[in-house]
């Protein structure tokens, strides 16, 4: 390992070298002659791939529609939520795009999503935050199919609130059809005198559901003595074929 101490530093591989960041410092390496991979390291490898792969799906997803700036370290730990969630993608649910700022903070009771996608905001009375004249409640929804690597299609539905009122309760409906797991990120921004807030603390958005598609349930006849005699077939068109048994 040697320190950097040009300059110019820098980070990734150049040539057979390597400069990485530690701590503040650039240190150089240079790059192994052989690497040996065992089986566990080869599963690590694909499950880190995998994840990585979801996870450019989905910020590409809301990339367009965030209004907010990601902070830094959202790819790492969207990755590790992905590999943590396994082919269970709920398990993403309360990832920070701006890890300084949670939704939680500007409700007394947490916005719900219902299983049709729609947000609902219960009646309350909103925490009272210094300098915020309005609340931007933004609801976003991707539909993500993992195994064709595409998103299939994107809605939002966006209200304001004044958090000096009392708030009787809003339901924002998204509507996302297709295949494939539905992501819901919640983004809250503070306004005050009609411009949004610049500090990081006043900027949240965070996914707050992921539903997996289930598989369609498909019809099993049920199972006959082997010696039972078919009278008849009738037909019940868009149902089944019922089998009439003497």
């Amino acid at each position: 390992m040697a320190t950097q101490t040009s300059l110019l530093t820098f980070t990734g591989r150049l040539g057979e070298i390597i400069g990485y960041c530690r701590n503040g410092r650039y240190f150089l390496r240079s790059m192994p002659q052989t690497v040996r991979q065992t089986t566990a390291t080869r599963r690590a490898a694909r499950r880190f791939g995998e994840a990585s792969r979801k996870g450019r799906l989905i910020r590409s997803a809301f990339s367009a529609a965030l209004d907010i700036r990601c902070d830094g370290s959202h790819v790492n730990r969207l990755n590790k939520a992905l590999i943590a969630a396994g082919s269970r993608h709920p398990g993403i649910a309360g990832l920070r795009f701006n890890q300084r700022a949670a939704t939680g903070n500007f409700f007394a009771v947490m916005p719900a999503v219902s299983k049709n996608g729609t947000l609902h905001i219960a009646a309350q009375q909103l925490p009272l935050l210094k300098g915020i004249h309005a609340l931007e409640v933004k609801v976003i929804a991707a539909r993500i199919d993992f195994a064709q690597r595409r998103v299939t299609g994107t809605d939002a539905a966006v209200i304001y609130i004044d958090p000096r009122q009392s708030f009787e309760g809003a339901a924002l409906p998204v509507n996302v059809p297709g295949n494939g797991t539905l992501v819901i990120t919640l983004q809250v921004r503070g306004f005050r005198d009609g411009a949004v807030l610049g500090e990081r603390k006043y900027l949240a958005a965070d996914i707050i559901a992921a539903v997996d598609q289930q598989a369609p349930q498909h019809y099993r006849k049920p199972a006959y003595p082997p010696d039972a005699r078919v009278s008849s077939l009738v037909t019940m068109p868009g149902i089944c074929t019922i089998v009439q048994r003497e």
